[in-house]
């Protein structure tokens, strides 16, 4: 609840420092400590569950989870906002307002993972949702970006229509909003209770770019000024799956997921995980490659859902740093360099050697490579999927689709190290900015060693 209230807090206070600080540049550093300030906020949150959750009003459920969800999507915001904060002035002019966009954003990630209710599942989706549709259009002059942002906000607009009819469904089957109560996981489902799950399901598939409904997320995710959609394909995606999981996990805890549920999952994280990796393979843009990587990447944490068990969980939130970190960081070089394609990258090693190595390192945890983060998030969701049961032949699918995406991850770590070419930067590369990417890199090699220093929070 304090990290809610400091990062919205946050949000209106950046508003306001727009107004008085001139140089543009400073607001960064504001933006910085804010995220310190919502760390120290989540951390006077996790005193308070050491015995248990801690209900508050029906409305919030804070546990070890949300705390340990939060703070790591607090630490990808304060990655994100110093590896990319400076490029926010590239943007636009208003960038203050991009950074309050970004605590908005934020505080309804902190929802996303404690709500106790459908209204604040409602919430917490559309706070998240609403400041993106304007940060994807702030590139007014540019066609491809008011296409990006129009397109999100009529898609976006669509699914909440369904997100709002499946909820007032299942109020009319159920007599509550409250996730707890509901007992969707016992007994018989009513035909009313039936059609608002499928819809609640649909509008929750669309948010985290599930097949079929991932259709809008290339065109968005490549018509954005690029240093947004570093903050739409991370932070946010993992901040839809946690809450897409707490709903099935807490909703259907009586076991009923099994039966009528789990095939229909397991199909539609099948169809992701074809069409996100195939479909990569034949971009020629890193960054349009990144945004069809993202579906694929969306099919894995999508065995989280599937499993309903204590290993999905773990698996989720190892997923959400893997993930978040390793794909920031891939963004914060792509926002160095003049040319976003493949070739772009072409002797980068030569050039900036420091910059190729930690690159590497995000290519081969993203891809699921040992030794690195990614690949125990893989693991841990695969693991998860095989305890459940009968689910096999999806566990298989999954690996082979793990090698396809090894193919256009390598595809740049070649272009780096075996390509000539001069790899032409836009701005000059700063030690600080070096030593934060190296950073970034021991975090995703530790936990891909140690993955338990994560994990004994939960």
């Amino acid at each position: 609840m304090n990290a809610l209230i400091s990062t919205a807090v946050f949000g209106i206070v950046l508003m306001f420092i727009g107004l008085f600080v001139k140089n543009r540049q400073h607001i960064k550093y504001y933006a910085v400590a804010g995220t310190i300030i919502a760390f120290i906020a989540n951390w006077f949150d996790a005193q308070l569950v050491t015995n248990g959750s801690v209900v508050l009003h029906n409305m919030i459920e804070v546990s070890k989870f949300s705390v340990l969800f939060n703070a790591v999507a607090i630490t990808a915001t304060f990655l994100y906002f110093v590896l990319c904060g400076s490029a926010f002035e590239k943007a636009g002019d208003d960038v203050a307002d991009y950074f309050a966009l970004t605590f908005f954003i934020l505080a309804g990630i902190t929802l996303s993972g404690s709500f106790y209710n459908l209204l604040m599942l409602f919430l917490a989706i559309e706070i998240i949702s609403i400041p993106q549709y304007i940060l994807a259009g702030v590139d007014k002059k540019n066609l491809k970006s008011n296409e990006a942002s129009l397109k999100y906000f009529l898609m976006g607009s669509f699914t909440t229509g369904i997100l709002l009819m499946g909820i007032a469904l299942i109020y009319g089957a159920t007599g509550t909003f409250n996730i707890r109560e509901m007992g969707l996981g016992t007994g018989d489902l009513s035909p009313l209770a039936l059609c608002g799950i499928i819809l609640l399901g649909f509008a929750l598939a669309f948010k985290v770019s599930a097949a079929p409904f991932h259709f809008w997320t290339p065109d968005v995710y490549d018509g954005s000024p690029t240093v947004f959609t570093a903050f739409m394909a991370t932070v946010v995606k993992a901040a839809g799956f946690i809450a897409f999981m707490r709903l099935f996990h807490v909703s259907f805890a009586g076991g009923n997921l099994s039966t009528h549920w789990q095939l229909i999952i397991a199909i539609i994280t099948a169809a992701t995980l074809l069409i996100g990796n195939f479909t990569a393979v034949f971009q020629q843009s890193v960054k349009r490659m990144l945004a069809y990587s993202s579906i694929a990447q969306a099919g894995f944490m999508l065995f989280a859902i599937v499993a309903v068990n204590e290993r999905s969980s773990q698996g989720i939130i190892l997923y959400s740093v893997a993930y978040s970190v390793a794909t920031i960081g891939v963004f914060a070089i792509l926002l160095k360099l003049k040319d976003y394609t493949f070739e772009g990258y072409n002797g980068l090693a030569q050039k900036h050697p420091v910059l190729a190595l930690v690159n590497t390192i995000f290519l081969l945890s993203l891809a699921g490579i040992p030794l690195t983060a990614g690949f125990f998030a893989k693991y841990f969701v695969l693991s998860a999927a095989v305890q459940q049961g009968q689910l096999l032949w999806l566990v298989i699918l999954a690996v082979l689709c793990a090698a396809v995406s090894a193919y256009y991850y390598f595809r740049v770590i070649i272009a780096m190290y075996f390509k000539a070419g001069d790899a032409e930067t836009s701005e000059p590369i700063t030690i600080g900015f070096k030593a934060v990417l190296v950073v970034g890199a021991g975090i995703i090699i530790l936990l891909g060693i140690f993955p338990n220093l994560l994990l004994q929070f939960l």
